[in-house]
Parts: C-alpha cells; structure tokens; sequence
C-alpha cells in the first residue's frame, strides 16, 4: 500500500463502508496521511498515481477522498482537472443544474426536502458519463446524504426475487416517456425544461439534439413528450465483467407509492406495465444493500457509473451543498 500510493494517500476505513467477500471496499476511502497537506500536492498525488488511482475505481466501483484541502468550487475543479478525464456535456439531462465556474455545476437543484431515487446518471442517453465527481462545499446539518450502491448486486438479487420479471426485462428493455414543459420547474427532480435539456430554443434544433440521443419529441403548443426506447435495462459490465442494474427501475413506477412525479412513465420495451411488487422488492434491496456515508467539508466523491446506482436523502437540516461533475 505505501508503494502503491506514494507519501500522500492512506487508506482510511469508516464505519459505514461495505467490505464483500472478492475483496470490494465499498466505497474505498483515501486520506492524507499529514495534516499539512496543499492542495497542490493533492493535485500532484492525483498525477502521479492516475493508474492506481483508476485500477482502485474500476475494482471498488467509488473512491471517497476525506481530508483533503478542497474548500471552494475554484478548487474542486482544479481536482478534476488534475484527473484529466474528459468532460461529458449534461445534453439531454432531466434535472434543473446551474454551471458555477469550469467543469463545475450543482447538483440537483430541486427541493432539498425531496428524496431523490437510486439511479445511474443518463442511462436514457446512448453515451452516458463514465464518472462522476461530487463535492461537498456545505456539510449538512443533518440529512442530505448521497447513499450509493452496487448495481451487480442489485441485478443478481432482482434475478433471484423475481427472475421471470428480469428475464422480460432482458429480453425487452425499458422505455421512458416524459412530458417536458417551455420552463425549467426546479421543484421537481426531472424538472428541466426541453430547451435546458437540449440547450436551445428552437424546437427543430431540439429534435435534431433529441434525435441524436435516441428520443422522439411528440409537441403539444411548448410543451412536449419525449419517448426514449426501448433502452437495454441490463447492462454488461466489461470491466468488472458482471450485468448490472443499468436503468431507472428502483421502486414502484405506478400507484400511489410511484418513486417519480406524475410526468415521468417508465414501462417495458414492448409496452407492458412494470409491476409494483417487483418495485417494491426493487426499493427494498437498494435500501439494504447500499451505503450511506454523511458528507463532510471538503469531501470528494468519485463513481464509477456503470458499476454504481446514486440517490439523495432528504435535508433534514440545513445547510447543504454539494456540487458535481460529469466526466466520459
């Protein structure tokens, strides 16, 4: 270890971490093993150990950096810069998000109050980010946590529970239908409006973004459906080489208890309803299986997307801010 990672970054363990028996450290956790660090030396340990860096991501699936001097969104664009993955563009992105300087934006912006659902950051587009960096700038009072989890547990527990529901699922794979208005509706968490989702005012050139991406737009005066699919909703994994829970699919998507607001639909490929009890167990698991750590000043986070499922827990006490970054 003290090879692998130079003077600078320890292992550190805590608490709410997950350890599986092929070795998994979930998430894994690296510290500065002096309490003098600069952050150009941070930037340099980043450099210097990129591969490792990437090998510890590909293997653990998250990578919590704890300690670190990162305090303003200057900063933790510098971090991210110093990674140097290339930048993947928020195009055709549900969520209302503000760019706060370089590669930096928020993260979701609707009401902290909400409880944002488990999902893989744009499975709904053909070229989903590969990774993605949080950061927190304000820990929370309480609350606001960013639980993560592992998909291939998901897909090989859902497998288990409801096999002939994931077989239709494989065989046929999801579509998404959504109704997207002239205005962003920060509210909700899928509240972008189509012309921040495209990035244009003209419909003929959201059609063209759309088109591109796999979605329809159906028009109604400004407002507009949008119908992407059917999507694979299973994914192979070639890096980990495991199928993974790749879709929007982590609770009830009908009734009462539907996870999403009333202008999102996710149903089969070939048309038919996704049941509820299958949902239901879906939620279940992710609720046991994932991992919630409480964000502290300077956090970083960095997911590895196609292995790992996000969500959002509800503020319980102001303040928070957390803020992202995508990356290819």
């Amino acid at each position: 270890m003290e090879m692998a990672t130079g003077r600078l970054l320890q292992e550190i363990q805590l608490p709410e971490q997950k350890s599986y028996d092929d070795g998994i450290i979930f998430p894994f956790v690296l510290s500065p093993n002096t309490a003098q660090v600069k952050l150009c030396a941070f930037k340099e340990a980043i450099r210097d150990h990129k591969p490792w860096l990437e090998s510890l991501l590909q293997k653990n699936g998250a990578i919590l950096f704890r300690g670190f001097p990162v305090i303003s969104p200057s900063d933790f664009n510098d971090v991210v810069e110093a990674f140097g993955f290339p930048e993947s563009l928020y195009v055709g992105g549900r969520a209302s998000r503000t760019k706060v300087i370089g590669r930096i934006y928020t993260a979701n912006e609707c009401s902290p109050d909400m409880r944002i659902p488990f999902h893989h950051e744009m499975t709904y587009v053909p070229d989903c980010p590969s990774k993605l960096f949080f950061f927190c700038e304000e820990e929370p009072g309480s609350g606001g946590e960013t639980p993560i989890v592992l998909s291939h547990i998901i897909y090989d527990k859902m497998k288990e529970t409801h096999p002939d529901f994931v077989s239709r699922l494989e065989e046929h794979g999801v579509t998404y239908i959504m109704m997207m208005s002239n205005d962003d509706h920060p509210s909700s968490f899928t509240g972008s409006s189509w012309k921040s989702a495209y990035m244009t005012d003209d419909k003929k050139v959201a059609q063209q973004r759309a088109a591109k991406l796999g979605t329809k737009l159906e028009w109604t005066g400004n407002a507009v459906k949008t119908i992407t699919g059917p999507l694979p909703a299973i994914r192979f994994d070639k890096g980990s080489e495991r199928k993974t829970w790749f879709n929007n699919l982590t609770g009830p998507v009908n009734g009462e208890d539907k996870i999403y607001d009333k202008d999102i639909f996710i149903e089969l490929g070939n048309g038919e309803a996704v049941p509820d009890e299958a949902m239901r167990d879906c939620l279940r698991i992710l609720e046991e299986e994932c991992v919630s750590i409480p964000w502290k000043n300077g956090d970083i986070m960095l997911v590895n997307n196609l292995m790992v499922l996000h969500s959002r827990m509800p503020l319980l006490k102001p303040p928070r801010r957390i803020l992202a970054s995508l990356c290819k």
